[in-house]
């Protein structure tokens, strides 16, 4: 992976009000980069797909902790984090795939696709009883006319 150059890690509990925080809290991050409002849309969205995942899939019955971290590489490329210590994926594969779901007939099934569709590349790793890391990157393309 390029170079660091700039990170934040935010931890936060698994509460649906906390879904919002981390939204606006990955777009501030990502704001540094100069992205275009199609682009903040884009990482805004995937951000809440995941956490949204991590707080009603991996903590179903209790509160647990959720880890965000944000991290831009060299090259303009974004890296969304989204991790959980909660029941853990059994089958990942499976559960890429879109309209699975665990969560019950409200749930579209759709949240991995979702995210997958509106980053560059999606990474899911999971165990069961011991969590799930989702990590996406975007590259935001450098604007012409935009200071360095």
């Amino acid at each position: 992976m390029k170079r660091t150059e700039n990170y934040v890690k935010i931890e936060f509990l698994s509460r649906s009000s906390n879904e919002g925080f981390a939204r606006i809290a990955a777009a501030g991050f990502a704001a540094q980069l100069d992205p275009t409002l199609d682009e903040l849309g884009d990482v805004k969205t995937a951000v809440s797909e995941a956490v949204t995942n991590a707080i009603v899939h991996a903590y179903p019955d209790t509160l647990g902790r959720i880890l965000l971290k944000l991290r831009i590489a060299e090259g303009g490329v974004l890296e969304l984090t989204v991790r959980d210590w909660g029941k853990g994926i059994e089958n990942v594969e499976q559960a890429r795939k879109p309209l699975f779901t665990t969560g019950g007939a409200e749930r579209s099934g759709m949240g991995f696709t979702i995210m997958e569709s509106f980053m560059d590349r999606l990474s899911v790793k999971s165990a069961p009883g011991k969590g799930t890391t989702v990590t996406m990157r975007k590259r935001i393309a450098r604007r012409v006319g935009a200071k360095q």
